[in-house]
C-alpha cells in the first residue's frame, strides 16, 4: 500500500501544476497578445507483476498484470490561437490577421518576437514597445508628421505639412516559426527563438503564409474565462480524490496496524 501513498502524492504535484498554469491564464485574461498554455502529461514507469502471454497450465494468460507508479509533467504547451480583435482607433496600435509576430530588439542586441501590438514613439521617433524596445526593422516617424498610416501589408506613410500626397518612411516585416510552441516565454508579452521552435523566417504581411495587420486594432487574450473555471473544477475534484486515496490508504494501512490476534 505504500505504493499508493507515491502515486497519489504524483497526481496531487500534477494538479497543483494545473492550477498553477490556469491561475496565470486567468491573471492574463485582459493580456492583448497573451496566448493560453495548458500542462500535459505522462504516465511514470510500470511494474509489470505478470507478463502478457506468459505460460499458465499449457495456456498463455491473453493479459498481464501491470501496476503504473504515477503522472509527471513534460510540458506546459503554448496555444497560439487568434485571440479577438479590439478596435481602440490607435494608429501605432497593430495586429495580426493570421500567422506571425512582430520583431523587436532587447537591450542587449537580441531579437525577440510578439504578437501584442501596443507600440508607440520614443523620444527619436522609433516606433517601440512600452517597454521603449524598437520595433525591427527601426522605423522611425518624422516629428511633423500629421498623420501616421499603416497598410495591411505592413507599409507605413505619414502626412506631413504642405504635403499632397503622404510619404513612406517603413515597411513592418513579420516573422513565422514552424513550431512557434517551441517559443520561450520571457515575459513582457515576449518570446524568444529556441531550437524547438525552429528559426524565424520573416517577409512581408499577407505573404508566404504571414497575416494582414490591421491598424487601430490590439489582439486580445485568447484565454476563455468559461473554458477555464471548468478546468479548475475538475483540477480541484482530481486533487480531492488524490488526497482521498492518500487517506483511505492511511486508514486501511491504520486497520492493518491494529489487528488482534
Amino acid at each position: 500500500m505504500l505504493r499508493t501513498l507515491w502515486t497519489a502524492a504524483t497526481g496531487m504535484q500534477a494538479q497543483q501544476l494545473t492550477i498553477d498554469t490556469i491561475a496565470n491564464n486567468l491573471a492574463n485574461v485582459n493580456t492583448s497578445g497573451y496566448k493560453k498554455a495548458r500542462a500535459e502529461f505522462q504516465d511514470l514507469m510500470y511494474e509489470t507483476l505478470r507478463s502478457a502471454g506468459a505460460p499458465v497450465g499449457g495456456s498463455e494468460v491473453p493479459s498481464g498484470i501491470q501496476l503504473g507508479h504515477g503522472v509527471r509533467a513534460v510540458s506546459t504547451q503554448r496555444e497560439f490561437s487568434e485571440g479577438s480583435l479590439k478596435n481602440t482607433k490607435s494608429p501605432l496600435d497593430l495586429a495580426i490577421e493570421g500567422k506571425g509576430f512582430f520583431q523587436v530588439i532587447l537591450p542587449n542586441g537580441d531579437t525577440a518576437y510578439t504578437r501584442a501590438g501596443s507600440f508607440q514613439l520614443d523620444s527619436s521617433g522609433s516606433i517601440v514597445t512600452p517597454d521603449g524596445y524598437k520595433l525591427s526593422p527601426d522605423i522611425v516617424i518624422p516629428t511633423d508628421a500629421l498623420s501616421i498610416s499603416i497598410e495591411s501589408d505592413g507599409t507605413v506613410s505619414v502626412m506631413q505639412p504642405n504635403q499632397t500626397s503622404p510619404t513612406q518612411v517603413g515597411s513592418i516585416e513579420l516573422a513565422l516559426f514552424s513550431n512557434p510552441g517551441g517559443l520561450k516565454g520571457i515575459g513582457r508579452n515576449l518570446f524568444q527563438e529556441t531550437d524547438s521552435s525552429g528559426a524565424p523566417t520573416t517577409g512581408t504581411p499577407g505573404e508566404d503564409g504571414l497575416g494582414d495587420i490591421g491598424q487601430g486594432f490590439l489582439e486580445m487574450s485568447n484565454v476563455s474565462v468559461v473554458d477555464e473555471m471548468v478546468q479548475m473544477i475538475m483540477t480541484q475534484r482530481a486533487y480531492e480524490l488524490n488526497a482521498k486515496s492518500i487517506q483511505t490508504t492511511d486508514a486501511m494501512m491504520s486497520q492493518a496496524n491494529n489487528l488482534k490476534r
